[in-house]
């Protein structure tokens, strides 16, 4: 029988073994993100990022907050963060030179200074025309 502790890491471990989760919990060190905001930085289909961030969350790598028609995610605070800190911090060290990262920082500035709402139109109108 696995133990807690080993089931966790498992966890985690497998979250980790993706490049657009590892993208995603870049992108939310700086804080909170609407779902949107991901999308548009991250240029992947909605359903794409919905199920990233269930694994996401599902290992405990962020928690996530429901307010009016939006959803927003973040890096676990407090004692549930205590478990994924020290990897987010790891992780964060790893990559803080990468290209890719630094791209995604560079466009997350431009998505942030958008309004949720106007972005959330403009992917349905993507999606549309798809």
């Amino acid at each position: 029988m696995k133990s807690v502790a080993i089931r966790s890491t498992m966890g985690v471990t497998k979250a980790l073994a993706d490049l657009q989760r590892v993208r995603i919990l870049m992108l939310l060190r700086p804080g909170e993100l609407c779902v949107c905001q991901i999308i548009e930085v991250l240029e992947l289909a909605p359903s794409t990022i919905s199920k990233h961030l269930s694994i996401l969350s599902a290992a405990g790598l962020v928690d996530s907050r429901k307010q009016g028609r939006w959803m927003y995610y973040h890096l676990p605070e407090g004692a549930a963060g205590g478990f994924v800190r020290p990897v987010l911090k790891w992780v964060g060290e790893a990559l803080k030179h990468d290209e890719m990262i630094e791209q995604d920082a560079k466009r997350l500035r431009a998505v942030v200074a958008c309004d949720p709402g106007s972005l959330c139109r403009r992917q349905r109108e993507r999606e549309e025309e798809n």
